[in-house]
């Protein structure tokens, strides 16, 4: 596997970095992941975001693939670890991004994990759980998820059984993306705000 581009943002001496992958669906310069990207590089971190290959290739192409399989997108996380160095990085992703570096992140031997909203199941499949090697995780993770997430709501989440190495941290009526009902008080970017103070804090301290 040939290592991917990467994309910085932070400055170079950072005493941790923060590796961030995308979702299934979008590439790593969303609102979402630049917002997650340049936010938590503003506070010290050194931030690298990469693509998996079928969405480099998306990005050339302009044509719409399906997500490699999971052997692909697993040595591209490792490619990407092997690159950056374990012993000073954070792990991350947005949903499927997050999903994949959980099954690595032991072996891989990082220092912590974030999950963007992670896919606890697959759409409309609420007992397909992915959540076996969530129970023996031993990195120190964070999971940012919101409240109706319909891969993992809270009143769903909170009856899985998870490692005591994870700790989730609930966005008030977010989404997948954690953004709110306009009927709620609260706004997208108040539930962003909150996840990345959340991630950085977490960040410093593991």
């Amino acid at each position: 596997m040939s290592l991917p581009d990467l994309l910085f943002d932070g400055p170079k001496g950072a005493a941790t970095t923060i590796a961030l992958a995308h979702g299934a669906g979008a590439p790593m310069d969303t609102p979402f992941m630049e917002t997650f990207a340049q936010d938590l590089a503003k506070r010290g971190f050194r931030v690298a975001r990469f693509e998996f290959p079928y969405m480099a290739e998306r990005r050339v192409t302009g044509k719409k693939r399906p997500p490699n399989p999971a052997q692909v997108l697993n040595d591209c996380w490792q490619a990407v670890i092997d690159e950056l160095g374990p012993d000073n990085l954070i792990i991350s992703g947005k949903s499927m991004g997050g999903r994949y570096a959980s099954m690595i992140a032991d072996t891989a031997g990082v220092k912590g994990l974030v999950c963007l909203g992670y896919p606890f199941h697959p759409p409309g499949k609420p007992d397909k759980l992915r959540v076996e090697h969530l129970q023996t995780l031993t990195t120190p993770a964070l999971f940012l998820q919101g409240t109706r997430d319909t891969l993992g709501n809270q009143e769903d989440v909170t009856g899985y059984p998870l490692s005591s190495a994870i700790t989730l941290h609930w966005l008030e009526d977010g989404d997948h993306g954690f953004k709110p009902r306009k009927k709620s008080d609260r706004t997208e970017q108040q539930n962003w705000n909150q996840a990345i103070d959340a991630f950085a804090e977490f960040a410093a301290c593991v």
